[in-house]
């Protein structure tokens, strides 16, 4: 039987969801062949052997969406073979825009949800977020027979157990959760050892009791190594200053024998306003490292030198 949490992974409740959640989720865009402003290819079999580790390891938080390539589907493939999902484990997904026209309607909104429902294998979901708004005017959202009615809708009917909001611009997702509508807030890339701009969303959104869930610890894969998204941060091209920043870091860590990437995982999992934080994995192998990278004691003499 598998057991989730454990060792460095105790589970945290995710706001007014009740759902028990590790403060490690894995993100499945990268295994999905996202279009990223770097892209790695992913064989399917390797993302199913990625997907069944997640599945069968302390984590059991997996978060995926409508957009994310093929993402829905392969993880549907692991979910389909173990007879629905396993005792315990919160599987996440975000209604998207249609992308190649844009239309983010409310009628896009259940038919964004109708294609998770197939791929993935299930009669209903759980926790759905409305993912990157910022690609209409928050009016557009709020509006009459828009997304978010929409997606209300659709918890009303039972369809979805829980509603969050996932995107980039602070100020917006600000405004989405005082509607009150959401039970969490997903922010990425405004948390993390190079940029902690998300700061005055992550006190709001404890004022008002909506959990925050954190992506992008890694800036896009620059904080863990990643040789793909050397000179990129954020899925940009990085300022000279962000470079220097990071090499600063990497030679700190370097001095404690302490890897990058555990203190990138590391920084936003000591913070008590987020929930769970969000890594990409395309490998078992780095479902493994990110674990032991969650685990690996660091002493407070690196983070006092590290300290944004």
């Amino acid at each position: 039987m598998v057991r989730y949490g454990g060792e460095g992974l105790a589970f945290r409740t995710l706001g007014r969801t009740g759902l028990q959640v590790t403060p490690l989720c894995v993100g499945s865009a990268p295994l999905g062949n996202t279009p990223l402003a770097y892209q790695q290819a992913v064989p399917l079999e390797d993302a199913l052997a990625t997907v069944r580790r997640v599945f069968e390891g302390p984590i059991n938080y997996l978060d995926t969406s409508n957009n994310y390539g093929d993402a829905e589907q392969r993880i549907g493939i692991v979910v389909r073979e173990l007879g629905g999902l396993p005792d315990g484990f919160v599987l996440e997904t975000k209604v998207d825009r249609d992308m190649e026209t844009g239309d983010f309607s409310g009628d896009r909104v259940r038919r964004s949800v109708e294609e998770s429902l197939q791929r993935l294998g299930l009669d209903r979901l759980g926790l759905v977020h409305f993912h990157d708004p910022e690609h209409i005017t928050f009016e557009e959202g709020v509006a009459p027979n828009g997304p978010l009615e929409a997606l209300q809708e659709l918890k009303g009917e039972g369809v979805i157990a829980h509603l969050g909001v996932a995107g980039g611009p602070i100020d917006l997702m600000r405004q989405y959760i005082r509607t009150g509508a959401f039970d969490v807030v997903l922010t990425h890339n405004r948390f993390n050892l190079i940029d902690q701009s998300a700061e005055p969303l992550l006190d709001e959104a404890a004022e008002l009791g909506v959990a925050v869930l954190n992506a992008a610890a890694f800036g896009g894969g620059i904080l863990a190594g990643s040789r793909a998204s050397k000179g990129f941060f954020a899925y940009r091209k990085a300022s000279p200053e962000i470079l220097a920043r990071v090499d600063a870091l990497d030679a700190a860590c370097a001095r404690h024998d302490v890897p990058l990437a555990a203190a990138a995982i590391q920084f936003p999992m000591r913070e008590n306003r987020i929930t769970a934080t969000l890594a990409g994995c395309v490998t078992p192998g780095e479902v493994d490292r990110l674990i032991e990278n969650a685990r690996r004691p660091i002493p407070d003499e690196l983070w006092e030198e590290i300290a944004p």
